[in-house]
């Protein structure tokens, strides 16, 4: 992702106390025609408030247009009514995969967050500065009323895709079932994208699937929102909301809390410590903490070879032995030659240096 790593020794990170507010916001350094003299810092912001932007518009464009293909056929989907499980697990499926495209595409330019919960969550934990995280809440909130309208014009039915819950769940029931929703996709997020380790380029995948989990356990109760832009988007474009809409803001931005708090206190607990550098064996994962670094070091250093003898990593479990050659002292051969009457008798010394083996 195209963020700073989660800051250390602080629970929440407040305004200012970031790592590298400047660094961060450097994200272009090669000067363009359109914005070549513009300051890196507003160069940085433009480029996340676009890439924030295209991404949610992207996102939400191709969830919503199968949404509605999905529930084509139900007048009252979306007001009430309920869609069967067919039809549920292919919205699903739509949104998951819309996702993990996306954010695949969309990370290397402003992180791929496309939900200002996933935002604040990013934020409390010190990835994001402030106005960085205001710059592409914005971002995304534009992109998905956009996404929305887009898609109720071109698609010749109504936008079926507004979050709403079902008859028989109560507004405290679908607050609690945001919260924990979205809870599952913001600690994805923490513990995929944010934690460096090997397996970070593929994080797209596993978020798709964390909210295509979320969307099949929740979607029939609450619409499955998780996403504050992505609820208000089509009750915007269609001009009708629901008396507890806010249950589509408070219930995220809840889960990104509880996300935040099970994020410290594994890291409180130092769980590198406890097998991380021996699943991924990279340096990277546990580059931000000391005592895991230092285990990491202690476990995977690479004994001293001799040039031109390839180096192998030690593990815990497998440990190359790597033979050192022995120094051997050279041998003298003393050799007396036989005398004769014209040449008077010599001693000659012999080196011999056996060969080095490893």
């Amino acid at each position: 992702m195209n963020v700073q790593p989660p800051i250390q020794h602080k629970f929440i990170a407040l305004p200012g106390s970031t790592q590298r507010d400047a660094a961060v916001d450097n994200i272009g350094r090669r000067p363009s025609l359109a914005v070549g003299k513009k300051p890196n810092a507003m160069r940085g912001h433009l480029v996340a408030f676009i890439g924030e932007f295209l991404g949610t518009f992207m996102f939400l464009f191709f969830a919503f247009a199968a949404a509605n293909v999905a529930l084509q056929g139900c007048k009252d989907c979306g007001l009430g009514a309920m869609p069967t499980i067919g039809e549920l697990l292919y919205i699903s499926l739509a949104f998951g995969f819309s996702l993990a495209v996306n954010a695949w595409v969309f990370f290397r330019i402003s992180g791929g967050l496309f939900n200002p919960a996933v935002t604040l969550g990013l934020m409390l934990i010190g990835c994001l500065t402030y106005l960085r995280a205001a710059v592409v809440l914005v971002a995304q909130i534009v992109g998905a009323i956009a996404a929305s309208a887009v898609v109720k014009g071109l698609f010749p039915s109504r936008l079926y895709t507004e979050t709403s819950l079902s008859p028989e769940t109560s507004i405290v029931r679908g607050l609690f079932i945001e919260m924990f929703m979205t809870a599952l996709l913001v600690f994805t997020i923490f513990m995929l994208a944010a934690e460096k380790h090997r397996a970070t380029f593929i994080a797209p995948i596993g978020i798709g699937l964390a909210l295509f989990v979320a969307h099949l356990a929740g979607a029939r109760f609450t619409g499955a929102g998780m996403n504050p832009a992505r609820s208000l988007g089509p009750s915007v474009v269609n001009g009708h909301f629901e008396r507890y809409h806010w249950i589509y803001w408070i219930g995220p931005l809840l889960g990104a809390l509880l996300a935040v708090l099970a994020y410290r206190v594994i890291k409180a607990l130092e769980y590198e410590t406890y097998g991380a550098a021996d699943q991924d064996a990279d340096r990277v994962a546990v580059a931000n903490n000391s005592a895991a670094a230092q285990l990491y070091d202690t476990n995977y250093a690479t004994a001293p070879t001799p040039a031109g003898v390839a180096q192998t990593p030690m593990t815990q479990t497998t440990q190359a032995q790597v033979v050192q050659p022995q120094a051997v002292q050279p041998q003298v051969v003393q050799t007396q030659p036989t005398p004769t009457t014209q040449q008077a008798p010599t001693t000659q010394q012999t080196v011999v240096v056996p060969k080095q083996t490893v």
